[in-house]
């Protein structure tokens, strides 16, 4: 199968310097919700990179919860290879494919736990059904069967019938600090728009134009 003629072109109006806010989270903040008007499916999916300790990058599809001026963050098992890779490298990137857009936000920065607090208030917000299989899942450990798994989760529905489901220990939230913020606008021709946030301290960020 020859799929080296699939292509379209990016009929967008573009990007514009004096289109940017001067701080990339306001920026990110008006993109996500014109994703999120334009009926984009799950615009908070997001492609989490990360690296083992042999250098060997490895991606993942998870969903951002909250993001404000301290960072972007998800939740995850601790247990699990990402959250792994992050114990040994918290340097992280994030990727906001708004393909219906011609759009894409790269975010690259580093990854902290979040504190037990943080992480129990947004687990409680949860439909019950959810916080049973963050009990359920030993994520990205070997399952022998689907079986077995549904199993466990029928026995941990019984373990927590009444009352509310506590935190697991080896569950809870990330925060990504970024230290760059890309934006990119698909343009016609291929001659795309990006811009490049680069953090100089707290508060301030230069913003440069890249080369498609």
């Amino acid at each position: 199968m020859d799929i080296s003629q699939l292509r379209r072109e990016f009929r967008t109006t573009g990007l514009h310097r004096a289109d940017l806010d001067d701080d990339p989270v306001k920026q990110f903040a008006v993109w996500f919700e014109q994703a999120r008007r334009t009926a984009i499916v799950d615009p908070n999916a997001m492609v989490l990179a990360t690296v083992d300790a042999a250098g060997q990058p490895s991606q993942r599809t998870v969903l951002l919860k909250f993001f404000d001026q301290n960072g972007f963050v998800f939740f995850t098992n601790y247990g699990s290879r990402k959250a792994q890779e992050i114990g040994g490298n918290d340097r992280v990137s994030l990727l906001f494919p708004w393909i219906d857009l011609n759009r894409q936000v790269i975010v690259s920065g580093r990854a902290a736990k979040l504190s037990g607090a943080e992480s129990a208030r947004y687990f409680l917000s949860r439909p019950r059904d959810s916080q049973i299989a963050a009990w359920v899942s030993n994520q990205s450990r070997r399952l022998g069967s689907r079986q077995a798994l549904m199993q466990k989760f029928a026995e941990m529905k019984q373990k927590f019938a009444a009352g509310e489901i506590p935190l697991p220990s080896f569950w809870g939230g990330f925060r990504v600090v970024a230290s760059a913020v890309e934006f990119w606008q698909g343009r016609e021709n291929r001659l795309h728009d990006r811009f490049l946030y680069r953090r100089l301290n707290d508060s301030d960020w230069s913003i440069e134009r890249l080369m498609p």
